[in-house]
């Protein structure tokens, strides 16, 4: 397991799979570990996937200071793995809460990205949250499931704050509900630290108006994916969203949820692998 040191002497580790040109990959969660992105759906075949495990998570070190869990914080993190890895320029890829952190360091280190890939990433970066509207429409989606009718009342009550987190509503979040998809969930809690996620967007974290305007000088070329039965963020959103970058193009995975890669792996792969082919 190859690590680094990050400015503040605190020890990052990152994972290594499949084999090509790198892809530095951001997780989300926020702050889950790196693991439960896997290959992500086959995309090692096609590049070196570089899987940052963010401090607090994983094999990474705890910080001294938790005040460094904050997104806008992590930037200087992923430039020291940029550094380690000796990367002029680098494709990026961030996952749902790691697309913010993504957008972060493209806005503030703009030369250094080669292609940037935003994976059902919510943007409250570009201070567009994704509404409980927006998840509940998402959710009606599935109601000729049979575990709807249970799952969305218990939804509905979280959504608006009149209840805590059910396990029971993770059929929302993936497009199948399935053995695999109800393994990957029931690892979340053990791959999370819920310290740091409280900390990840917590006050001045983010600044939407220099952040838009950072990333509408972007050369980079960017890709939005979205999953078609994703509430956060729904296939409209993730528009609005690209609108923001210079040289951006918004997909979406039919049938996917927020873990596209799981719902439909080859569809995921190829699409991704394309994208950082320049195709």
């Amino acid at each position: 397991m190859p690590t680094f040191t990050a400015s503040d002497g605190t020890r990052l580790a990152y994972h290594l799979r499949g084999a090509g040109d790198p892809v530095v990959v951001l997780p989300g969660g926020p702050m889950r570990a790196a693991d439960y992105l896997g290959d992500l759906g086959g995309l090692g075949a096609h590049h070196r996937l570089v899987l940052l495990d963010l401090r607090g998570t994983g094999d990474s070190a705890v910080p001294a200071d938790p005040a460094t869990y904050r997104c806008d914080r992590l930037v200087d993190d992923v430039e020291a793995l940029r550094v380690h890895l000796g990367l002029e320029r680098m494709d990026l890829l961030g996952h749902s809460a790691g697309g913010s952190l993504a957008m972060l360091y493209a806005a503030r280190h703009p030369r250094r990205v080669a292609r940037l890939a935003l994976i059902t990433a919510t943007p409250w970066a570009l201070g567009m949250p994704a509404t409980t509207e927006d998840r509940l429409a998402a959710a009606r989606l599935r109601s000729g499931e049979p575990w709807f009718d249970e799952a969305f009342a218990l939804f509905r009550r979280w959504l608006a704050g009149e209840g805590d987190f059910d396990p029971r509503i993770m059929p929302f979040f993936y497009g199948r509900w399935d053995g695999p998809a109800a393994a990957h969930a029931a690892r979340d809690e053990e791959q999370s630290n819920d310290e740091a996620a409280e900390r990840y967007g917590s006050e001045g974290a983010y600044d939407p108006p220099a952040t838009r305007a950072a990333l509408a000088a972007l050369t980079a070329p960017v890709l939005v994916l979205a999953g078609g039965l994703d509430g956060g963020p729904r296939p409209a959103l993730a528009r609005r969203a690209a609108a923001v970058f210079g040289r951006a193009e918004v997909v979406v995975q039919p049938g996917a949820g927020h873990y596209p890669w799981l719902d439909d792996p080859e569809w995921f792969a190829r699409r991704t692998a394309a994208f950082f082919a320049g195709a």
